[in-house]
């Protein structure tokens, strides 16, 4: 539709950094995914040399990621996708999807997402949690440390109530490890 807005669904960076103007943001859930550290960065928060660890939705069929949807006038929708399309997809790891998104306030909303190509050679898998806080307390990529960015988003899932254990449990971790200078 022509005359409706846009809306993003931000989980990781664009939580706290979308990067374009939005007129509304809500708390929303994207059901059959996972927010997890399954994607080398190799260009972001590492290098070639030494990749870090970031963010992507990884399909799992019973689960749900929280995060927020953010809404574009219908006017900048053109412009946004080729920002987003330009920040996301910078080495092909992510898909850009539309899928069915749920709000807090109860509407549900068809939203751009990128999710995880599980076929694509940055794709980890299940790495377990304490390879990760290894990878992610020793990267630093072209936008910053690896640290930076665990730390953002766990920050702002606090200040916006949302508990993800697994991110928690690496943010004291990597704290662990920066402390004692690995």
């Amino acid at each position: 539709m022509e005359n409706s807005p846009l809306w993003v669904f931000g989980y990781g960076s664009l939580m706290w950094n979308p990067g374009f103007d939005y007129e509304e943001r809500v708390l929303a859930t994207l059901p059959g995914y996972a927010r997890t550290f399954c994607m080398w960065s190799i260009h972001h928060r590492g290098t070639p040399e030494k990749p870090g660890l970031v963010l992507a939705l990884d399909p799992h069929e019973d689960e749900e990621c929280h995060g927020l949807g953010f809404s574009v006038r219908p006017a900048l929708k053109l412009q946004v996708l080729d920002y987003l399309r330009e920040r996301e997809l910078i080495s092909s790891a992510y898909v850009e999807k539309f899928l069915p998104l749920k709000l807090a306030d109860g509407r549900e909303v068809e939203a751009v997402v990128y999710v995880v190509d599980t076929d694509h050679v940055q794709y980890t898998g299940a790495l377990e949690l304490e390879r990760q806080a290894q990878v992610i307390a020793g990267a630093t990529g072209g936008r910053g440390p690896n640290t930076e960015y665990l730390y953002n988003t766990q920050a702002h899932l606090d200040e916006l109530g949302i508990e993800d254990a697994d991110l928690r449990w690496l943010a004291q971790r990597v704290r662990s490890l920066s402390d004692s200078g690995m």
